[in-house]
């Protein structure tokens, strides 16, 4: 298939369309059970935060064959729920292992145990960094500061620039895509530290980049509707708009979602799992993935939904509506008479006769035979008289 006539393009040109703002109450009814999902697990289970936000003490030791089930049951024996995980580093494999807070005693009877299941006499070769929540708690304050100013500065800019129906639907897509990102987090048990948070800043600006695409185009196709003879209803020509950027939207989304993935994939399997590049890479790949949903499934219908409750759209919908009416009645005034049409003008008269004839018995009031005319009084009036040659 050439350029011209790809999918791509039929879409755009709009001789092929997807009925996505048709459809929007199942996507309400999707995202609404995994927004439910999302919040129920938020409550019940609660995101799994790290030493940088709840405190703790972090020990680690260079060991090239310590068995971390081993350090797990002896550390476990003497604090509750440690964590404790590998990572390789230039210098090679490295045992990590964090606790809640731990008293003097308690921290020396760990450092010795985690020695010992490494195979080292020296305590002094387990490396201790203690970490203070109030960090944590003062990245988060950050963050969410952040957060309130860059919202309202969107909004901001999508009321000047676009109007302010566009900047509550993009904001609503916007809170869409953060609880589901951190329910997914509170449900697979992701760890939340400093880098997940940036990478939940991060999402934002993807998530509203996407939605301000699809609302440029629903702005240039909407633009003169209602001023200007039309048959096409604002519902129309929004979900047009989103026909002709979901190409678009996908490809980014793929393009983005590729480096993203190396770089899970660089923090999971090469890194050992647990460090930076898998917190930043596990928001940043969710955050993506539900943003272009959004953009798509919610953003625009909730758009949608806020115009058509404008009388001036009301009315356009009407008359959209009945120009639609209209032009099935004609094309169907146009079609091909069907079997049961041609057999009616072959076979006139009552149903019931010509099912009669079908079977082989004479048919009611059919008239058989040459069709009498009627014969004329004037038939042989002012013709000239004598024999014809």
């Amino acid at each position: 298939m050439s350029a011209h006539n790809s999918w791509g393009n039929r879409l755009y040109r709009g001789e092929v369309s997807y009925d996505f703002i048709g459809k929007q109450k199942r996507w309400y009814t999707i995202s609404g059970a995994l927004l439910l999902i999302s919040v129920v697990s938020l409550v019940v289970l609660g995101l799994n935060f790290t030493l940088d936000f709840r405190g703790g003490s972090q020990f680690d030791i260079k060991s090239a064959s310590a068995s971390t089930q081993t350090i797990t049951d002896n550390v476990g024996a003497i604090v509750k729920d440690p964590q404790v995980y590998t990572s390789n580093s230039a210098d090679g494999r490295h045992v990590v292992v964090k606790t809640t807070p731990l008293s003097s005693d308690q921290l020396a009877k760990v450092r010795q145990a985690i020695a010992t299941d490494a195979g080292q006499k020296d305590p002094d070769a387990v490396t201790v960094q203690l970490v203070s929540g109030s960090w944590g708690h003062e990245i988060t304050q950050k963050a969410i500061e952040g957060l309130i100013v860059f919202v309202a500065l969107v909004m901001l800019y999508l009321a000047i620039f676009y109007e302010w129906k566009m900047a509550l639907s993009g904001i609503v897509a916007l809170i869409h895509d953060l609880v589901i990102t951190a329910g997914i987090y509170a449900l697979i048990g992701f760890e939340v530290s400093p880098a997940t948070v940036i990478g939940f800043l991060t999402i934002l600006g993807y998530s509203l980049y996407d939605t301000v695409v699809v609302f440029d185009k629903v702005r240039e196709n909407t633009k003169g509707l209602g001023t200007t003879k039309t048959d096409q209803s604002y519902t129309q020509a929004a979900n047009l708009a989103v026909n002709q950027t979901l190409i678009r939207s996908l490809n980014t989304s793929l393009i983005a979602l590729i480096p993203v993935a190396a770089l899970l994939f660089a923090g999971t399997v090469v890194s050992g799992g647990a460090g930076v590049l898998q917190d930043l890479a596990l928001a940043l790949l969710v955050g993506i993935a539900v943003g272009t949903y959004s953009s798509i499934f919610i953003a625009t219908p909730i758009l949608v939904d806020l115009k058509e409750r404008e009388p001036e759209m009301r009315t356009l919908k009407r008359k959209a509506s009945g120009s639609q009416a209209k032009a099935a009645a004609r094309a169907e005034r146009n079609a091909v008479p069907s079997q049961d049409d041609r057999l009616g003008d072959e076979y006139p008269g009552d149903p019931e006769d010509f099912e009669a004839a079908g079977a082989g018995e004479p048919a009611r009031d059919v008239p058989r035979g040459p069709r009498n005319q009627p014969v004329r009084g004037d038939r042989g009036r002012n013709r000239p008289s004598g024999k014809r040659r």
